[in-house]
C-alpha cells in the first residue's frame, strides 16, 4: 500500500529518514563485515606466528621420535578444550603430538595436497564440536639420516570471532544510531530551508489577499521563478479583467441613471395630474432598478477590493447611518441606541461598513415598533456587532431563509429582498457571517463579527 502525505515537508522528511535508515543498516553491516575480515587476518596471523614457534621448537628424540623443546606459552593451549590448539604430525613415522587443550581428540583435517613451506586455511569441527579455523603448514625435517615430512596445525575456536564480532557490532549500534539521528537533523533542517522561498509564496499571496501587495515578489530560486511567474501574468490577467467589469458596472450604472431621473419626472407629472396610483407603481419600480443597481455596484466593489483599510470607529459609523434614517418615514418615530465604546474599532471598507449599517438598521426601523439599538463588544481578534429591534421579530423556522436573495423581511414594504443577501455577501468577503435569533427587545436579533483594529 502506498503511504500518501499531504505535507510536502514530511513526505520529504519520510523519504530521506527511510534512506538514511538503509543506508545505515549496509554501513553497519558493511563494517561488521569489514571487521570481521580483519580480526580473521589478525588471528590468522596470531595462527602462522604459533605454528613458527612449533616448528622452531621441534626436535628429535634419543629414540628418533619427535618432540617439542618448549611448548607455546598461550595458557589455552594448557586447558582441555580451551579454543586454541596444536598438533604436529610425522607423516614419516605416522605419529602424533599435540596440545594438552585437545586431549584426546585430534584436529579434523581435509586431505589436500599440501607442499612444502605452503600454509592452507580451513574451518573444521573441533574436540568439542563446535566450529574451528585450522592453518595447517607442511616442512620437512632431517634427522641426520632421513628427511621427515611434518604438518604442523594451529586451530581456534570461531565462537571467539564470532563474540568479537558482536561485541564490535553492539558498539556500534549506539554509534550509528546517534549518527543516524544527526543525518536526520541536518536533513530536517535542509528541508525547511530548501521549502522556504515555497513558504513565501504563500506569505505573498496572504499579502496580496490582504491588500498589502499587487504581486508576488521575484526574488526567488530559479526553480520557483516560472511558478511565480506565471502566477503574476494570472493576477495580471485577473487585475485586467476585474477592472473591465468594473467599469462596465459603471457603465451600466451610469447608462440607467439618466433614464431613471427622467422616470422621476414622468412621475412627478403623473401625481400632479392626479394619477397617483399609477405614479406609485412606478415609482415603486425605479426605486426597485435603482437599488438593484446600487447594490450590484456594491458587490462589484466587495469582489475587487484588495485594500487594507484604516480602522474605522464602530460608534461613530453607526451614528453617521442613524442620523438619516431618522429622516426617513421609517425611522423619525424610532428610538436609536448605540451601545459601544468610542474607541472600539474595526478594519473594514468605510462604504462596506456604511452598506452593513444601513441595510440591517433600516430592515430594524421599517420592523420595529419604537426602539432599535445597536450594540458591540470586542470577541476575540473581532468585534461582534448586534442589531435589535422590538418588532414582532421573525418564526425560529424562517431564520435559516433571511440572507436568501430575495427574502423579505417585511413582505408589504416594498423592498426588493436585496439587503440581506448584501450583507451577507459583505461578511462573507471579510470570513463572516450573520446570525439571526430572538433579541432582548422581543423581535429580531441580527449578530455578525467583523476584523477588529490591532
Amino acid at each position: 500500500m502506498r503511504l500518501k502525505l499531504n505535507s510536502l515537508r514530511l513526505r520529504l522528511l519520510a523519504l530521506a529518514a527511510m534512506a538514511v535508515t538503509v543506508a545505515m543498516i549496509v554501513s553497519a553491516v558493511g563494517l561488521v563485515t569489514l571487521f570481521g575480515r580483519h580480526v580473521e587476518r589478525r588471528i590468522g596471523q596470531e595462527l602462522d606466528t604459533h605454528i613458527l614457534q612449533l616448528a622452531g621448537n621441534l626436535l628429535f628424540g634419543a629414540d628418533g621420535a619427535l618432540q617439542l623443546d618448549s611448548e607455546p606459552t598461550d595458557p589455552r593451549f594448557e586447558k582441555v578444550y580451551g579454543g586454541l590448539y596444536w598438533q604436529v604430525y610425522d607423516e614419516t613415522k605416522k605419529a602424533r603430538i599435540r596440545s594438552v587443550s585437545l586431549w584426546d581428540a585430534d584436529l579434523s583435517l581435509p586431505d589436500d595436497v599440501l607442499l612444502p613451506g605452503e600454509t592452507h586455511r580451513h574451518i573444521s569441527s573441533g574436540p568439542d564440536g563446535n566450529s574451528i579455523l585450522v592453518h595447517e603448514r607442511r616442512i620437512i625435517l632431517s634427522n641426520g639420516k632421513e628427511d621427515h615430512p611434518v604438518t604442523l596445525s594451529v586451530a581456534i575456536n570461531m565462537a571467539e570471532l564470532e563474540a568479537l564480532k558482536t561485541g564490535f557490532a553492539l558498539d556500534l549500534v549506539p554509534a550509528v544510531a546517534l549518527l543516524g539521528l544527526l543525518l536526520l537533523a541536518g536533513l530536517w533542517w535542509q528541508v525547511s530551508e530548501g521549502l522556504k522561498p515555497v513558504t513565501s509564496i504563500g506569505d505573498g499571496i496572504r499579502a496580496i489577499r490582504s491588500g498589502d501587495a499587487k504581486r508576488l515578489s521575484a526574488d526567488v530560486p530559479t526553480e520557483i521563478q516560472p511558478l511565480v511567474g506565471e502566477v503574476n501574468e494570472l493576477l495580471d490577467a485577473q487585475e485586467a479583467s476585474l477592472t473591465r467589469a468594473r467599469d462596465r458596472a459603471a457603465d451600466l450604472a451610469h447608462g440607467l441613471k439618466t433614464p431613471l431621473t427622467a422616470l422621476a419626472s414622468d412621475i412627478m407629472r403623473l401625481r400632479k395630474a392626479g394619477q397617483h396610483e399609477v405614479a406609485d407603481d412606478i415609482g415603486e419600480i425605479a426605486k426597485r432598478m435603482r437599488d438593484i443597481v446600487e447594490r450590484e455596484l456594491a458587490r462589484s466593489r466587495i469582489r475587487n477590493s484588495r485594500v487594507r483599510y484604516k480602522p474605522i470607529p464602530v460608534v461613530a459609523a453607526a451614528n453617521a447611518v442613524i442620523r438619516t434614517l431618522v429622516r426617513t418615514p421609517q425611522g423619525e418615530n424610532k428610538t436609536f441606541t448605540v451601545d459601544a465604546t468610542p474607541e472600539l474599532a474595526v478594519v473594514i471598507d468605510p462604504d462596506d461598513l456604511n452598506d452593513l449599517f444601513g441595510n440591517l438598521l433600516e430592515n430594524a426601523s421599517r420592523a420595529a415598533n419604537s426602539q432599535i439599538r445597536v450594540a458591540a463588544l470586542p470577541s476575540g481578534h473581532g468585534v461582534r456587532i448586534e442589531v435589535t429591534d422590538d418588532g414582532p421579530g421573525v418564526p425560529e423556522d424562517q431564520m435559516a431563509g433571511l440572507a436568501e436573495r430575495g427574502t423579505r423581511l417585511d413582505q408589504s414594504a416594498g423592498s426588493a429582498g436585496l439587503g440581506l443577501s448584501l450583507v451577507a455577501d459583505i461578511l462573507e468577503a471579510y470570513g463572516s457571517s450573520m446570525e439571526f435569533s430572538k433579541s432582548a427587545l422581543g423581535g429580531l436579533c441580527v449578530s455578525f463579527t467583523l476584523p477588529a483594529a490591532v
